[in-house]
């Protein structure tokens, strides 16, 4: 699954890149982590946490939220710690 977020991240960049908001809408998607951490992970550890502000989520299940949280969260952590080495 992971592959699979590689072309949709590459247009949320593009979308990103020219100052628009994005809106992903997980409606009847089953995701998983690994295509959560591809999709929206990457974007915090290469843009930093604050490109959250220009992302929203739409139509996400329980289990697509809590991923969400995880991912980034883990990836927020991550980027906050590698500034500070």
């Amino acid at each position: 699954m992971r592959h699979a977020a590689v072309p949709e991240r590459e247009r949320i960049e593009g979308f990103l890149a020219q100052g628009a908001e994005v809106v992903i809408d997980f409606a009847g998607a089953a995701v998983t982590q690994s295509f959560v951490d591809e999709l929206i992970g990457r974007l915090i550890l290469e843009q930093g946490p604050d490109v959250l502000q220009r992302i929203v989520f739409k139509n996400c299940s329980e289990d697509t939220r809590a991923i969400i949280r995880f991912v980034t969260a883990d990836r927020a952590d991550q980027y906050r710690s590698a500034k500070t080495h």
